[in-house]
Parts: structure tokens; sequence; C-alpha cells
């Protein structure tokens, strides 16, 4: 698969990513488990069909020490016996929040409820922040076509 164009070198695209890069720095500095950060950004990207981002965020998570095990098993995160309540709690947000448009209403009350549960109100918020930067990277590269397999854990810092 070839790109479409280079969004980090084409000069409108590299200033708001530069801004989308920056959001996601500062919802990663967070409160919010490096882990459980990792495994929500994964599904995200996994939803929206972004090989680049499922490619950067397995090999940064397994990097930081996650298992290969509990990465393979993110896509079928409900079957899986892995995850803490509490992380299982976030994919379901993140998948929710990936998924807004199938569903009137948005993301369910129950749903937030659960998340609520595991998490304080600036974690909650990290949380929302990291889905919504994902989900904004996710349609740039599926939108530009970046080919996935060449990243390398900390490339881009």
């Amino acid at each position: 698969m070839e790109p479409r164009f280079d969004f980090l070198t084409n000069p409108g695209t590299a200033k708001v990513l530069k801004h989308l890069v920056a959001a996601g720095r500062e919802a990663a500095g967070s409160a919010l488990p490096p882990a459980t950060q990792q495994l929500v950004v994964l599904r995200a990207s996994q939803v929206n069909g972004c090989g680049y981002c499922v490619d950067m965020h397995t090999k940064d998570a397994e990097h930081a020490g996650e298992s290969p095990q509990r990465l393979h098993l993110v896509a079928a995160w409900r079957e899986a016996t892995v995850f803490t309540d509490a992380e299982r709690a976030a994919l379901e947000l993140s998948e929710q929040g990936t998924r807004i448009a199938d569903a009137a209403g948005g993301v369910p009350d129950e749903v937030w409820a659960n998340a609520a549960e595991h998490y304080d109100e600036e974690q909650l918020g990290a949380l929302v922040s990291l889905v919504s930067v994902i989900n904004a990277l996710n349609r740039l590269n599926v939108m530009t076509r970046r080919p996935a397999g060449d990243y390398r854990p900390g490339q881009f810092g």
C-alpha cells in the first residue's frame, strides 16, 4: 500500500499533528495507569482499522513490558480473562467512544458508570482525552493510507 501523501511533512497536517501529539502527551502524563492507556489506544485503533497505530501501540506496549498474550487478546477482551475489571471498563469505554456513530445517544450510561467505578475524575478525563486523540490520529492514518509495519518503539520520542 502506498500512502496518499506524507502528513508529517504536509504543511497543513503537520501543524495539526503537532497539536494532536501534544494533547496525547498531556493525557498520557495523567494518573491513568500506563498499561491501561496502551490497551485503550490499541483497542480504538483496532476498531478503526488503523494498521499503523495498531503496529505502533502494540510495539510500544510490548517494549514497556506488556505481555504478548494480553496484547493478542485486546481484540477479544470480552472473552479474555487476562484483564482486570478496571481495564475491561476502560476498554469498553474506549470501544463505545470509538463507535459513537453506531449508537443513537452515544456512550451508554451503564458504560460510563462502570468506568466511573474504577477511575476518578482526572483519570476519566484522561481516558476520554486519549480516546478522542487516538480516534483523530487513526483517521489521519487511515485517510492517507499510512502503511504499517516499520514502526520502531520510541521512534517519535
